[in-house]
Parts: structure tokens; sequence; C-alpha cells
């Protein structure tokens, strides 16, 4: 039996973007068919509904900082790079829905990219991060996504383009690379996100942001599926991650 869902991980209205010339989309309110769909919701009907997101992105951009920053509401300035793939949880509810997301941090480095490219099939957002003190990282954020889509169906994933660092860059380099990173959003059709793992600006509001489409879209595709089924039989357990990733453990295979 599962502890209930941490008050602090509670979704009850759509998070907002971070910037609206660069977002998914710019509504204030979840869809209504989603809000329906959860309304009517049947006692025992709804289970644990999974979204899996990979966070992928050059070495030392902060990919394992931004994660451990959410899951833990830690930060620690002694870096280790990743080898291979972490994974973490993290459960929510959203509009009275147990939710969760599997979040699969994977390494920067060339030699472990074979590795973990084998994670990155079956994903329903990808979160390409980038040094926002770094234009190389930005540069490189396209083969990022290039990379990592290859392994999933373009019209079924969500995107986000992270920025991180944030409190490393003067005013005027932020606002300069920013230019730089919303243009390459909009081109790759990416919501853009700028945070702190060190102070953790900004980073409680992407995941909130993530969870929250993430699940929207896990429901409206299942709305889709079912077509004229009644509303209270749609939500139900959905598993969309592929059981040869063994998401129950960590993995940091070499």
């Amino acid at each position: 039996m599962l502890p209930p869902v941490k008050k602090n991980r509670v979704i009850t209205q759509l998070p907002k973007c971070f910037s609206r010339s660069a977002a998914l989309h710019t509504k204030d309110s979840f869809h209504p068919q989603v809000r329906a769909v959860c309304q009517v919701q049947k006692p025992g009907s709804i289970s644990f509904n999974i979204a899996k997101v990979i966070v992928v992105g050059d070495v030392a951009v902060g990919k394992t900082c931004l994660i451990s920053r959410f899951c833990k509401g830690e930060f620690d300035k002694n870096y280790k790079a990743t080898i291979g793939v972490d994974f973490e949880m993290e459960r929510f509810e959203v509009l009275g829905v147990p939710f969760s997301l599997q979040l699969w941090d994977t390494a920067g480095q060339e030699r472990f990219k074979c590795i973990a490219s084998t994670y990155y099939r079956g994903a329903q957002a990808i979160i390409v991060v980038f040094d926002l003190s770094s234009t190389t990282s930005l540069a490189h954020a396209r083969q990022w996504l290039e990379d990592s889509m290859r392994e999933n169906d373009p019209s079924s994933v969500l995107l986000f383009l992270v920025g991180t660092k944030k409190d490393l860059s003067s005013p005027d380099q932020l606002e300069k690379i920013e230019r730089e990173a919303i243009r390459l959003s909009e081109e790759i059709k990416a919501e853009y996100w700028a945070v702190s793992a060190k102070s953790g600006d900004g980073v409680r509001d992407l995941f909130f942001r993530v969870a929250s489409l993430t699940f929207e879209a896990n429901v409206l595709s299942e709305l889709e599926k079912n077509g004229s089924k009644p509303y209270g039989d749609i939500i139900r357990i959905t598993d969309n991650i592929d059981n040869s990733d063994n998401p129950k453990r960590k993995s940091n295979c070499c």
C-alpha cells in the first residue's frame, strides 16, 4: 500500500508557462474534457498513471542537480558525472487523480551516449537541458533532441528546452542567450524555461508544468482511443513504459 501523495505535490490548477512567447500552449486551465473525466471518476477505476520523462543535454549542464533539487530539495555543488542513466520516480495528484513522473537522468558524456540512448524509447516528454552561461551547450541542444527523437513518435512527445544555472548569468548575458533559446524553442516546438538548481528558482514550477501537461496529454489520448466510452471508465492504469527499461531501480550501467 503506497502512502498518500505529499501535500506539496497536489495540482488543482494548470501551472503557468514560463514565457507565453515560447509555450506549448498558453491556456489558463486544463482542457474541459480532462476536468470532466476527473470529476466523474468511479471509485476504484483510477490507479497510477505514469509518464516517462527523459532529461538530456551536454555533460555538466546541471541535469542531475535539476532533478535532485526537485525530488530531494537538495543541491550538491560537488559535481559527479552520471554514468549511463539514473532514475527517479515522483508522485503527484492532478485534479484528484494519482499520477507519476518517471524522470530519467541520462549521461551527457560522449562515451556513455550509446548506453543512455537505449533508455530514450517510450518517452512522453523530453527535457533538453543547456547551461545559460554556455552558448555551446545551447548549440548542442538540437542534436540532443534529434538523438532522443529517433526512439520516439514526434507527434506524441512534449518537448521542453530548459536553461539551467540562471544564477550564474549576468543580466546582459541572460538576455542574449534567452533570445537565442526562445528562437530555438519556437523552431523545435518546445516550451522554454530558465531555472536555477542552486537557488531552486523555477524548478518546482517547471516540473509541475511537465506533470500537468503530460497528465493532460495522457487523458486526452485515452479519450481519443475510447471514443464514446463513459467518462468514468476512461481513467485507468496507463503504464506506457516498456518493461525492458526496468524502471523499478536506478541504472548506472557502464
